[in-house]
């Protein structure tokens, strides 16, 4: 091989190793877990059958206070909202805690929980309303629509 080529094949292993490196080395897609990339890529069908769901509840961590949710607002920690994966936007949702049978309404906001076998994400005052606490962070809780938004409502469901 000639001096150039050489040059030109140097220069080219380079490039494709530069272009590269910088997102493994900040956590792109190389250091992804499968179970994680399982998660994010089965993207579940909207349900608007309106039937109940069992399952876990989880309370929003406090880190994502003030984030943007899936609808657009900001997350309140104070306020009724609530993250579903299968559940549209928009949706309002009795939330009943089975341990201790207090319920209350939420909207779904939200996008979630990605963590296997959860449901519902709740913010702290909701989960609170209900009987969870921070330190218990999860409950069985059934999750019920009592108002679906018009099927017209924008794609970001």
């Amino acid at each position: 091989m000639d001096a150039s080529r050489h040059r030109a094949l140097l220069a080219t292993l380079a490039v494709a190793t530069f272009a590269v490196a910088p997102r493994a080395i900040a956590g792109g897609a190389t250091t992804q877990t499968a179970d994680t990339a399982k998660q994010h890529a089965a993207k579940p069908a909207l349900d608007r059958s309106g039937k109940k769901r069992v399952g876990v509840a989880s309370v929003y961590a406090h880190r994502f206070v003030g984030r943007k949710m899936a609808d657009g607002t900001r997350m309140s920690a104070d306020d009724d909202n609530a993250a579903s994966r299968t559940l549209p936007l928009g949706t309002q949702a009795r939330v009943t805690n089975l341990q201790n049978g207090q319920s209350t309404t939420v909207t779904i906001q939200d996008r979630g929980p990605y963590a296997k076998g959860r449901i519902v994400d709740l913010s702290p005052k909701t989960a609170e309303d209900i009987g969870i606490s921070r330190e218990q962070g999860v409950a069985k809780v059934e999750v019920k629509p009592i108002v679906l938004p018009p099927r017209d409502r924008p794609a970001s469901d």
